[in-house]
């Protein structure tokens, strides 16, 4: 092919010359995987490693999360609100006498102390008729996270009690400091009550220092194990809420009281078709 030929070729519009570059199609914008989810997911980097601003982030999240676990529960506060309720209530402890005991020895979490045991006790001798058997007793636990109780607790009662018709006789509620879940089993069981509910805070994460765990128990008493109880997390304004989670509370009571169990013989499949379209 002569020279003259070639240029002519490339020049004219019969077809494009290999070497042309071809044309780079319009991307369209997809959004941030973090508009999806508060996880840290999809983390900036430069070179190989991470942005300043996303390891000043990480330092924060988990400062707060160890700040979640050693904060004290604001009982007085708590106390004030449920009283503004009129709602009976009781301040107990545990058997660990500090927070250092309770974080380096679970048994003391699930056990009261010897003192709030009493006090239980005096309380259930009131109802030894067999019309006073409490049907159900609410615990507050601070559990890993006082900051979520102080945050939720009180706005998650206002979401269920409502729901719960007078059929339901309702313990004081207890509010209980260096709590874990099981705290709930001799509680209930010394006040004889048919099934326990304990609002506690979960264990912190990096993105949720402030969740909010409900464990329902039927029939509550000492040696029960998870799977005898069923479980609401992440209760809170970015993940689930109040009415939600009340709504859930009041199907699993209702089914525990129709079926006499809870944990893994009630099965959760079945909430879908108890609770409204919007919350499932």
């Amino acid at each position: 092919m002569n020279e003259k030929f070639h240029d002519s070729l490339a020049g004219s519009s019969i077809g494009t010359p290999a070497y042309a570059p071809s044309a780079t199609p319009t991307r369209l914008s997809q959004p941030s995987l973090n508009s999806y989810t508060p996880a840290r997911v999809q983390l900036q980097r430069t070179g190989h490693s991470l942005t300043t601003s996303e390891i000043l982030g990480l330092q924060l999240a988990t400062a707060q999360a160890r700040d979640a676990v050693h904060a004290t529960l604001d009982v007085p506060a708590l106390i004030r609100g449920l009283d503004q309720r009129k709602l009976a209530n009781l301040i107990l402890t545990s058997a660990a006498a500090t927070r250092a005991d309770y974080l380096r020895n679970p048994a003391f979490g699930r056990t009261l102390s010897g003192n709030s045991e009493t006090a239980l006790k005096n309380i259930s001798a009131k109802d030894r008729e067999p019309a006073g058997v409490y049907d159900l007793v609410f615990v507050i636990a601070d559990g890993l996270s006082a900051l979520a109780v102080d945050r939720h607790a009180r706005q998650l009662l206002d979401a269920v009690l409502p729901l719960l018709d007078a059929s339901w006789k309702i313990a004081p509620i207890c509010v209980v400091e260096q709590a874990r879940v099981a705290i709930a089993d001799p509680i209930g069981e010394i006040l004889a009550a048919k099934a326990s509910v304990i609002l506690i805070g979960e264990r912190p994460g990096l993105s949720s220092p402030d969740s909010l765990g409900i464990y329902i128990t039927w029939d509550p008493r000492a040696g029960r194990s998870d799977a005898d109880r069923n479980c609401i997390s992440n209760i809170r304004p970015e993940g689930l809420s109040y009415q939600e989670a009340a709504a859930l509370l009041h199907f699993y009571l209702t089914e525990s009281r129709r079926l006499q169990r809870s944990g893994t013989l009630l099965k959760p499949s079945s909430v879908a078709h108890h609770l409204p379209e919007k919350t499932i």
